[in-house]
């Protein structure tokens, strides 16, 4: 993590949960931390923000020829698997484009022939306020979920952007998935 520190990091969903977690993490590292979330009062992403943030990280590290940059997408196993259920389609579906983008992204900063990385780290059930903006009008449902089995933490994801980052530069760490040992899908 040496190499980081003094660099700058975006982290997208920064004011809770996740994204607060590797906010925090990163800070920790010695990074510069510029963070954003959908809302000033909440400093989570659909597709369409998370593209844009990719196009204006990448766009800003050609202007500064910043050639050893990394991008992380925090994902989901979602982007995986379709749960059998019809609430959960629509989430499945736009975890489905963050794996095709993040992949893609690779793909074209292959060939640019640069050395920025591109990663998808994708947790199962993360023990958030994900659950209780899913099931909003059944609170109780929402922390059954939680409490069925012992979730992963945001600092477990911020734990794995860490190692992403601390990889060696001439790896390439494609998707991390992670799940609660008990999750069973």
């Amino acid at each position: 993590m040496e190499r980081w520190k003094g660099r700058v990091a975006l982290v997208t969903g920064a004011s809770v949960g996740i994204g607060a977690a590797v906010a925090r993490a990163l800070v920790q590292q010695g990074m510069r931390v510029v963070g954003c979330a959908r809302s000033v009062d909440k400093i989570e992403v659909n597709v369409l923000a998370l593209s844009i943030c990719t196009r204006e990280a990448y766009k800003s590290m050609k202007e500064r020829n910043v050639d050893d940059g990394h991008i992380i997408n925090i994902n989901s196993m979602s982007g995986h698997r379709v749960l059998p259920s019809a609430a959960s389609h629509f989430y499945c579906a736009t975890k489905y484009a963050v794996t095709a983008l993040t992949e893609g992204l690779r793909q074209e900063l292959r060939e640019a022939n640069t050395h920025i990385r591109a990663t998808c780290i994708s947790p199962g059930l993360v023990e958030t306020e994900f659950a209780f903006r899913h099931h909003n009008s059944d609170p109780e449902r929402a922390a059954a979920v939680y409490e069925s089995i012992k979730c992963l933490k945001a600092e477990d994801i911020a734990s794995a952007v860490t190692f992403v980052l601390s990889a060696p530069p001439h790896v390439q760490i494609g998707d991390v998935q992670m799940r609660p040992v008990e999750q069973v899908s």
